[in-house]
Order: C-alpha cells, then structure tokens, then sequence
C-alpha cells in the first residue's frame, strides 16, 4: 500500500540534509584558468579521472568548452535578471557559483541544464567553424532527402549536434556518475534536459537554386537556433520545475506531491525549496537584493516591493548622454543630437544589519 502524502512531506525535510554535498570545485571554473590546455587540465580542482583523461585527450574542445562558460553564464544572468537571485557569479571561486547550488533547488537545476546546454552548443559550433580535429559537420547528411516541400539535396556544412551532444554527456556527466546519491541523479536529469533542449531548436534552412529565383532545385542543411531560444525554453522549464523525492529502492524520482505530472526527460526536477535570497546568507550563499536596481511601475519580480523585500528602496537622480531628435537626410542616413538625460534610479534598502547571517 502507497505511503500517504503526509508520510513523504515528513521525510522531505530528513532527505535533503543528505542532498547537500560538500563545496567542490566544477568544470564550470575552466573559464577563468585561460592559458595553455595542460595549464586548464591541471589547474582546475575537482575534476574526476575520466574528465582529465578527456582534457588531455582533446585540448581543442577543452578550449571551445571554457569560451562557451561566459555564453551561458551570460544567459543564465539573462533569464534572472529581474529576480532576486540573478545568478551572479563569484570571482576566484572554483565553484563559480559558491554556496548557493549546494542546495538542491529549483535554481541548480537551471544552471545545471543551461550549462550541460552550453556545452553541446559551443562544442557543436566548434565542429562546424572546423576548429576541432575530432569532428567537423555532420557527416550523416549527404545524398538527396525529402520533406513536405518535395526533394532537396543535403549540402552546405550541417552541425554535428549529435557528436556536441555525446561529448557533452561524456564530459559534463562524469562526475556525477561516480556518485550513488541523490544529488548526483538530480543532476544527470537536468544535464540530460540540457542537452535534449539545444536539439529540440535545431532547424533546417535551404537555400533555392533556378531561374529567377525558383526553387526547382534545394539544398539544405541543419543549424542550432541562437542559445537564446535553448535559453528561453529552459526557463519556462525552470517556471514549471517538478519538485521529486528519491522512490524506495534510490534508483529514480516520484514527485513530492500526488497531484502533479510525473516528471518526462524534459522537464527539470529539484528537492529542495528556494531561499528567499532577500539577505546576506553565508549558509545559504545568498547575497542579498541591497542595492539591486529595482521597478518603481513593475508588478512583477522586478519591483521594488518584491525584489527589495519590503525593506524599501533608495532613489538617485543621474543623468545619462542620449541620442534625440534624430532626422532621416536623404540619402541614406539618420543624424541625431547628442542630449542629457535625467531619470531617476530606485536601489533597495539594506536591512537594518547588513552583516553576514548565520543560522542559530
């Protein structure tokens, strides 16, 4: 007989003091050794054998991997930027993120997804840009093909999102498959999702070849979408998160709660709530929203009552150089003048004590 859902609330809390593993060291800090291939295999801790042994192997991706962190890194800012967690990063922190993804939440499964993502897609372009002794485009699309438009020719250099992908779940993946527990199965779900969501934007593009410009004859070719359409999507996964529970035998999830959808291979899963993120929080890496540029107009997570906790916010005025009164001169250009301008800029308030909490 199923336990009753109060029986799983109850050992959430006892589950997720075992989810909180130790500060570690991350592929993720790659970026910031810079230098030669050898220099970032082994000058970045916290890297497992297998993902060493791949470092040493294939330099030239290593190199395409640590370029792609600031893209996603840049993405994941991108998407919360109007949130009091902004997925800010930590300077000279091996973790990147610091304390804050130890936790297993809602936000670790995005930055775990959105970077497993950017690993496929920087690998992938790399591929195809021919910086990569490994690969080069996909070699699978030759010959003459059809689709609803009738017959096309495959040419042009089509990405290899299969080999950026396989690479990805070598890599990305290795870690987590030497551990056993319940984090490390949280993890593989959504680097899984990750990967799966770089290739649900890859498209075809054709281009038309005949007499005037009719298409008689095609030839085509398949391309990632921009990151910000992975972006984009992975957000609305990350609003749609799936709160999970270990099942009885460890070996996989069922949801937290009886009255929402098994989670499919797409959707991001997590354990933990979320912090507040409202204050200074060592225990929980959380950094606060004193100072964060908030919405005087908005009623959404930018405004000044919700990313400033109710604290209250402070307001400057500052003038900023703009272009106005611009004209259209025949022919081709538009001149404007130079103008200031003043607009008023609402910050949050500090709490009262703005010291470092921690927990009594």
């Amino acid at each position: 007989m199923n336990a009753p859902l109060g029986g799983i609330w109850f050992w959430l809390p006892l589950l997720s003091t075992c989810l909180i593993p130790e500060v570690s060291s991350s592929w993720w800090y790659m970026s910031a050794t810079g230098g030669s291939s050898r220099v970032m295999c082994d000058n970045v801790p916290g890297l497992v054998s297998r993902q060493r042994q791949l470092c040493h192997r294939h330099p030239d991706v290593m190199r395409a991997i640590g370029l792609g962190v600031a893209e996603w890194t840049a993405e994941c800012q991108h998407q919360f930027r109007q949130h009091r967690w902004n997925c800010n990063t930590l300077d000279r922190d091996h973790s990147l993120f610091g304390r804050v993804l130890l936790r297993s939440s809602r936000e670790s499964a995005f930055v775990y997804a959105i970077s497993s993502a950017g690993v496929v897609f920087a690998i992938t372009r790399a591929c195809s840009q021919g910086e990569l002794k490994s690969c080069s485009c996909d070699p699978k699309k030759k010959g003459t093909a059809k689709d609803s438009k009738g017959i096309f020719d495959w040419g042009g250099c089509s990405d290899n999102i299969d080999y950026g992908i396989k690479f990805a779940r070598a890599f990305v993946d290795a870690k987590e498959r030497k551990g056993k527990d319940a984090r490390a199965l949280m993890n593989l779900h959504n680097n899984r999702a990750g990967r799966k969501a770089v290739k649900r934007f890859l498209k075809q593009e054709c281009k038309c070849h005949g007499v005037s410009g009719s298409c008689t004859l095609r030839t085509c070719w398949l391309a990632m979408a921009d990151f910000r359409k992975t972006g984009d999507y992975l957000w609305r996964k990350y609003n749609g998160a799936i709160q999970v529970v270990m099942n009885q035998d460890g070996t996989g999830f069922t949801v937290a709660n009886k009255r929402f959808k098994k989670p499919t291979k797409n959707d991001l899963v997590y354990f933990e709530n979320s912090p507040d993120y409202c204050i200074r929080d060592r225990e929980a890496g959380s950094l606060g929203t004193a100072g964060r540029v908030c919405n005087l107009t908005s009623r959404g997570m930018d405004s000044c009552e919700v990313m400033c906790c109710g604290r209250g916010y402070d307001t400057s005025r500052i003038t900023r150089m703009t272009k106005c009164e611009c004209k259209f001169h025949w022919c081709c250009a538009v001149r404007c003048q130079d103008c200031l301008e003043a607009l008023d800029v609402h910050t949050c308030k500090a709490p009262k004590n703005a010291d470092w909490t921690t927990p009594t």
